[in-house]
């Protein structure tokens, strides 16, 4: 009898600590420094910390709808220009890794804002809650602009990892000054998500794990997984959403760019970008990343050009590499 107390007592502990610490694993990981973010875009090749210090650039903030200073960069190439996108980082990195983006954007004619999520580079905030209040940030930057630059502003939004699941859990109280999106390695259910990483990639068994993470979630963050479903929120929005996913990511699986791809009703695209992990895609292949971006913006921005191309069916690039995740 005491055996089995004594058994208990250890399980009861081992998932007291287990669970603590998924806790913290999942709302308030270690971030990534801003030179360890610049070492991987130079080992992509996709931009460099030379590019960032030439680039004129200011620093901007805002505030959230519960009181935190959010930071910001704003670039601005076209004084006059009323094309704006909003570049959203991903998980324990910053604003800094959005930068591999800015010249695929300015070539399209667009200023940029690339912000740093709460709980992220210069932006206050205790935990990350995966688009639960970080969707009501994009309303703050996109709030932000129309307010300093005018009524006339046409603003795409841009999200990468956790980024990509914030920009579509947006869309379910979208603004009608965003006119598209691009969601790069999104997630398409918090609780898919998180099951998939602890029981796939770390090994451990999901129950009862996950609802004791789930219960401690919701009493110190305010918030559950189950709340958390761009699938759910992509389902009735008429913008035109660009889903980009790499064949190898196991991370964030890609089948739930997929499942996204299947509930949102059109316009959208999917493209599949074959031999890229988490995060790499545009590393991967630039050519066709660039390219089924600018025809989301021909068919959001241009939609009475003769020549505008649909934005409708699956793209698979067939370019191959074995550059790190991000």
């Amino acid at each position: 009898m005491i055996y089995l107390l004594a058994a208990g007592l250890c399980v009861s502990v081992i998932l007291i600590i287990g669970s603590h610490y998924g806790f913290r694993l999942i709302t308030q990981m270690k971030h990534q420094s801003s030179e360890g973010i610049f070492d991987y875009l130079e080992h992509c090749g996709v931009y460099s910390r030379e590019k960032f210090k030439r680039l004129e650039k200011k620093e901007v903030q805002t505030t959230s709808v519960d009181g935190l200073k959010l930071g910001g960069y704003l670039v601005e190439p076209y004084q006059k220009g009323k094309r704006w996108v909003i570049l959203v980082h991903g998980y324990t990195v910053s604003l800094y890794v959005s930068t591999q983006y800015i010249e695929l954007f300015q070539r399209e004619g667009f200023n940029l804002l690339l912000i740093d999520q709460r709980r992220h580079g210069k932006s206050e905030g205790k935990y990350t809650t995966y688009g639960y209040m970080e969707k009501h940030d994009i309303a703050a930057w996109v709030a932000w602009i129309v307010d300093h630059y005018g009524e006339d502003c046409s603003i795409g939004l841009h999200g990468q990892s956790l980024g990509g699941g914030t920009v579509l859990e947006y869309l379910a109280m979208a603004d009608h000054h965003v006119k598209f999106a691009v969601a790069d390695c999104p997630y398409s259910d918090l609780t898919k998500l998180l099951r998939h990483q602890m029981s796939v990639l770390n090994k451990l068994p999901a129950f009862p794990l996950l609802g004791l993470i789930n219960r401690r979630m919701h009493r110190s963050a305010g918030f559950r997984m189950e709340q958390v479903s761009p699938l759910k929120a992509v389902q009735n929005s008429s913008l035109p959403v660009l889903f980009i996913h790499g064949t190898e990511d196991n991370y964030v699986p890609t089948y739930m760019s997929e499942e996204l791809y299947e509930a949102k009703p059109e316009p959208r695209s999917l493209l599949l970008v074959k031999g890229a992990v988490h995060g790499n895609a545009y590393a991967v292949d630039p050519v066709r990343y660039t390219k089924e971006v600018r025809q989301l913006i021909q068919l959001a921005l241009e939609p009475e050009a003769e020549d505008s191309p649909e934005l409708s069916g699956i793209s698979v690039s067939n370019q191959l590499s074995a550059l790190p995740s991000g």
